[in-house]
């Protein structure tokens, strides 16, 4: 690794001003457990001249519930969501997600903030010593589309000339299920709006604007929320696909769906035609089938990984089931 200067922040304000100090040249570490290895690995073709360490701010790493909105702090540990009793009970998806989210040690480490602002896993993207620069580095094409694209998007590319590069966060369907919002030191955005794809970035935040909290209200009486993922191993892979849903029904109908699906596009992947099909029915085997089959409906594969369609038909499917049925 190469040299640069670490600065402890004792503020949000004091990080604020030492990211506006350094510019682009700078990047914020908590957990650390997607940025050193980047950096490690030296996939960019710039490297941090300064780390603005955001552990040492007190007061970030917080839950707490009050007038119907859980607030949790952007360095709360995912390990600790996913153990968190009126977590598990009320925001069921979050904890769930938090739980399948890396390893058992990274999950000790890592941040729901920077879980949410965590860079692409792209092999190309991630190949050490910036062999391929490609359109998310600023550079040329996207080498995925006529290369190994097994993990891609099957919902089209983004980026001027197309980058298939999926997002890789667990906590990021399970918030936006959830109708989170994400209060940051310059504002406060629905989890919905929180994810752009551009140049070596993954979310529309500033380069001196911070995660400070995430703001989940209450869900509705009647309703439940669940997150089901899959991955090659159950500890510590990305996900292939993972899906995260919150049905609320009223009379033994649905009277509010938000499904979310992650890994399967460039951003986390609201599927509405899945909400739309199930909106006002009494939920079934066969009603959930056609929801899965409705949210793929727009789905365009790359020549190795259609696989992926029918895996995230089959968890959207489980996951509205989930909601209804907890067991």
């Amino acid at each position: 690794m190469k040299k640069f200067a670490h600065i402890s922040a004792r503020t949000i304000d004091e990080a604020v001003l030492a990211l506006r100090r350094h510019g682009n040249r700078a990047s914020i570490i908590a957990g650390g457990t997607d940025l050193l290895g980047k950096m490690k690995d030296a996939i960019l073709p710039g490297y941090p001249e300064a780390l603005i360490d955001i552990k040492s701010i007190p007061g970030l790493d917080f839950f707490k519930e009050e007038r119907g909105v859980l607030r949790i702090g952007a360095l709360m540990r995912l390990e600790d969501i996913a153990k968190e009793p009126l977590i598990r009970e009320k925001y069921a998806a979050l904890a769930q997600a938090a739980g399948r989210t890396a390893s058992p040690h990274l999950r000790e480490m890592g941040t729901l903030g920077g879980n949410l602002c965590q860079d692409i896993r792209c092999w190309y993207y991630r190949n050490p010593n910036n062999r391929f620069p490609c359109l998310r580095k600023g550079g040329g094409r996207c080498y995925a589309i006529d290369g190994d694209n097994r993990y891609h998007s099957i919902m089209g590319g983004s980026v001027e000339g197309g980058c298939y590069a999926v997002h890789p966060s667990d906590t990021a369907p399970a918030l936006i299920a959830l109708n989170a919002g994400i209060k940051t030191s310059k504002r406060t955005l629905d989890a919905e709006d929180l994810f752009q794809v551009d140049v070596a970035k993954t979310t529309v935040l500033d380069s001196d604007e911070i995660v400070t909290e995430i703001c989940v209200p209450a869900p509705k009486p009647g309703s439940r929320s669940a997150f089901i993922k899959f991955a090659i191993r159950k500890s510590i892979d990305f996900p292939i696909v993972n899906c995260a849903a919150m049905i609320t029904i009223k009379r033994g109908v649905v009277a509010g769906a938000r499904i979310c699906l992650n890994a399967i596009a460039v951003k986390p992947y609201r599927a509405d035609k899945a909400e739309k099909i199930i909106l006002k029915k009494r939920i079934d085997e066969s009603l959930a089938e056609a929801a899965g089959a409705a949210a793929m409906s727009d789905a365009k594969p790359l020549e190795r990984n259609g696989y992926m369609v029918q895996i995230a038909k089959v968890l959207i499917k489980r996951t509205i089931l989930a909601c209804v049925d907890p067991n």
